[in-house]
């Protein structure tokens, strides 16, 4: 993570351990949050930058998301999507 911009990679653990990670970025200073999903974690994605805008950082807002599919392994598709927060 950079000094303005912190990047968090939405995985396989619980979402409060993304939103911890969300709200040490926002402790260190950090001015804008970038989370990134493929595929099933898309879904968990959306739903963390909801609860850490409603509930722990009411100061940010969600300004710009991007949808989109990579080429993996064996030519399949898989979507993505890219939030990104910043403060207010």
């Amino acid at each position: 993570m950079s000094a303005e911009a912190g990047e968090i990679l939405i995985g396989r653990k619980p979402a409060a351990s993304y939103i911890q990670a969300i709200l040490t970025a926002a402790a260190r200073g950090i001015s804008e949050v970038v989370l990134k999903a493929r595929g099933r974690n898309i879904s968990k994605a959306v739903d963390v930058s909801q609860l850490a805008l409603r509930v722990v950082l009411k100061d940010f807002e969600v300004y710009d998301v991007k949808v989109g599919s990579e080429e993996v392994t064996g030519g399949r598709r898989v979507s993505t999507i890219e939030i990104r927060m910043r403060k207010k």
